[in-house]
């Protein structure tokens, strides 16, 4: 399982120990019906999933803003997932790994189980350009993808 190629100019990410096991925020991150109870930070919310979980497979999540804000790009596809440890996914390919333009990351989460129990959780978005890195970190990303974990782990630690 090859490591991520993390570059600090480019790319942003986030690690934490935690008490959920990886098989139960494998299922939080594989299951759409999971997915859309935590995904992203309230008071955002998930409106609709879709998940084939397979190298080319589908990953979408249609989201929707207090104030009416939609966001639903089509969907990207999964690049890599080895059960229970490794996802990684991208929104520059489609389904089928179609291109798709304007893609913005690919991201990639790791989950390592820890001695006495727990895991290891590290996610990673990976961006084309430093200017991507900064538009990301400007909308949130530390906060955002923090506060998704928590709502992960209170729904499934």
């Amino acid at each position: 399982m090859p490591e991520i190629a993390f570059d600090p100019e480019r790319d942003l990410f986030l690690e934490r120990d935690v008490a959920a096991s990886p098989e139960a925020l494998w299922r939080g991150w594989t299951e759409p019906d999971l997915l859309k109870q935590w995904f992203c930070p309230k008071p955002w919310r998930v409106t609709d999933a879709e998940i084939d979980l397979r190298p080319g497979g589908i990953f979408r999540a249609a989201m929707a803003g207090p104030n009416g804000e939609v966001v639903d790009e089509g969907g990207g596809c999964w690049l890599e997932v080895v059960p229970h440890r490794k996802l990684v996914w991208t929104d520059a390919l489609g389904p089928g790994y179609r291109p798709r333009p304007g893609g913005f990351m690919t991201g990639a989460l790791l989950l390592d189980p820890l001695p006495g129990g727990g895991t290891r959780y590290r996610a990673y978005a990976l961006h084309a350009t430093a200017e991507a890195r900064k538009q990301h970190a400007d909308m949130g990303f530390e906060q955002g993808w923090n506060a998704a974990l928590d709502q992960l782990l209170a729904l499934v630690g």
